[in-house]
């Protein structure tokens, strides 16, 4: 070891120079060109082990995925007890006789159950399939019966069974 390398050592090299000079330099934000790979390469490397092992979304369900089945399934059996419901002959002599009102918390009490069981399709074997039932199920079902309760104009309520059924299978698709 000659005197050049002893110096170097001494100053720049032993571990108390190399912990002083690290903890300076990153704390004002310097990294030396190696330092700076390094820690790009160590980033890459973790990002892919991360999206390599994880899972999709509905196998984190594990044994838990009949519960989803089951939600689907009380879901689809409550669009349709809801859709008997509506056009069951209480004592309404006659259809066009409905509180526009009604019409409307009936339609806004369906969007917005049907909006927080939206946050559930991620959990569905096929979310897309699930999310795309229950946003044109509740475009066209929510869409015209909110048309209808505003304007009671009824034209367009030829499209409301075609919301529901759409609802229904967007349910159903849970079960897949």
């Amino acid at each position: 070891m000659g005197v050049h390398d002893a110096m170097n050592y001494v100053l720049f090299n032993n571990p108390v120079a190399s912990g002083v000079w690290g903890f300076l330099s990153s704390s004002n934000g310097i990294k030396s060109k190696n330092a700076a790979i390094a820690q790009q390469a160590a980033a890459a490397a973790s990002t892919q082990a991360v999206a390599a092992v994880t899972p999709p979304v509905w196998k984190l369900l594990g044994s838990s995925r009949h519960i989803l089945k089951l939600a689907g399934l009380s879901g689809a059996a409550a669009v349709m007890l809801g859709a008997y419901g509506a056009h069951h002959r209480f004592n309404i002599v006659d259809e066009k006789e409905r509180d526009p009102k009604s019409i409307f918390e009936m339609t806004n009490r369906y969007h917005f159950l049907h909006s927080l069981a939206l946050l559930a399709a991620p959990l569905a074997r096929k979310p897309y399939l699930t999310t795309v039932l229950m946003t044109s199920g509740m475009a066209l079902f929510c869409g015209t019966c909110y048309y209808i309760s505003f304007t009671n104009d009824r034209r367009v309520g030829k499209f409301t069974p075609v919301g529901g059924f759409l609802l229904i299978f967007g349910w159903l698709s849970f079960m897949l």
